[in-house]
Formats: C-alpha cells, structure tokens, sequence
C-alpha cells in the first residue's frame, strides 16, 4: 500500500490544485449554462430590428464611369431617401451629382438607426466614437461611428458607421453579459474567441491534473481498494 506520507502529499496536492482550477471550473459550468439556455438570435438582438424594412430602391443613378475613382467595390447607400455609392469600402459619392461626402450627420446616422430598428424607440444621446479599447463593445468594426443610445431597460445602443452610413450592429444587456461571459470561458481577456492562448490551456492542464490525483486520493484511501489488495 502507499505510505501514509505520500498519501499525505497527493491529499494536498489534490486540494491546492482544486482551490486553483475551482473558480475556473465553475466559470466555465456557469457560462456554458448561460450559453445552452439562451437564444443566440436574441443576445444578436434580432428582437430589435425591424423585420419588415426593405431597402429603398432608385432610378436615374449617375454612370459609374462618371466617377473619378476607380471602382472594385460598390454598394448603393440610402441616406435620408437620398442614394449613394459606397465605393471600395472607403469613399461615399451622392449617386446623382457625384459629390464626395466625407461622413454622414448626426440626423443622417439616426434615420438609418430608426429604419432598421422597431418603432418606438426614444433616443436618450447619440455619441460620434473615433476609437475603441480592445475591451468595446463596438471592438474591431470600422471606425468613426454613431452610438446611438436609447432609454430601453436594455440600455440599447445601435451602430452606424459614420463614412458609410450602413447600419451595424445592435448591443443590449444579454449581449455584454454573453460577451463577459464568453470571455470567462475561453479565458481570452482580450479578443474573446482566441482557444489557443496560453492561459486556456495551462487551466485545461491543472484541470487534467486535478482529476488525475482525484482518482490517485480515491485509490489511496478507499477501504475497498484496501482490502481487494490485502486479499
């Protein structure tokens, strides 16, 4: 049998290890909860937008050959039922005169936010968002853009960008909580969905071990075990 000071030693090594890995353990428990008892469409926010919009259509559109840039990428933009030609993800042309429109406005932003969204939303601010920190909830898209916040119990937040003027992303509470939470489990403090760093799989080791000297414990102290070895 083992002797009763190496006992002593996997009996401790067992607990330091789940004092650890025990807080990790239950964040990935708590969030995979959280994740196998939501709706993916509603943490997207698909309950805010407006199902029934349908993009404007429009006659009598300038030539593309009118336009000085060259063109590889283009989509046609309403602005206030006014068109314009997104070109090459980076300008904005008026597609009826050609004018060049370095961003769109304030009203501009809010009209696209209430076309894509249900009716009856109150706007409580709208801020013009030059940076974000890796930890925004706007992290990674295209920047400037319109925040457009509404008094909603969700705290409701749509983005536009502010060059293009297409509508981007909605944020509501069970979004961030999703995100936080999704942050826990995959242990990237940073991007969010990095499985291989560092961190994640040091975890996913002492989690191994853990388990590991469990059984080693059991082994170790079972009376059943004891007496099968004896026999």
């Amino acid at each position: 049998m083992v002797h009763r000071q190496t006992a002593l030693r996997i009996r401790k090594t067992h607990r330091y290890l789940g004092l650890i890995i025990g807080i990790q353990f239950l964040a990935w428990t708590v969030s995979g909860l959280y994740f196998s008892w939501t709706d993916l469409d509603e943490i997207h926010g698909d309950q805010f937008l407006n199902t029934e919009f349908k993009p404007r259509t429009f006659s009598n559109l300038l030539p593309l050959d009118s336009i000085t840039q060259a063109v590889e990428k283009i989509n046609l933009v309403s602005l206030e039922e006014q068109p314009y030609y997104w070109i090459n993800d980076n300008y904005l042309y008026h597609a009826r005169t050609g004018a060049l429109k370095n961003q769109i406005s304030e009203s501009e932003a809010l009209t696209v936010a209430r076309e894509n969204l249900i009716a009856g939303l109150e706007v409580e601010k709208i801020e013009l968002i030059q940076e974000t920190g890796p930890h925004h909830e706007f992290r990674g898209r295209s920047l400037p853009a319109y925040a457009i916040h509404f008094k909603h119990p969700d705290l409701l937040v749509a983005y536009v960008d502010a060059s293009s003027g297409i509508f981007q992303k909605v944020r509501h509470q069970s979004w961030r909580w999703f995100d936080f939470l999704w942050m826990s489990h995959t242990m990237d403090y940073q991007g969010r969905d990095d499985f291989n760093n560092l961190l994640l799989r040091l975890f996913s080791l002492f989690g191994v071990f853990t388990v590991l000297s469990g059984f080693l414990l059991w082994g170790t102290s079972s009376p059943t075990l004891k007496k099968i070895v004896k026999k």
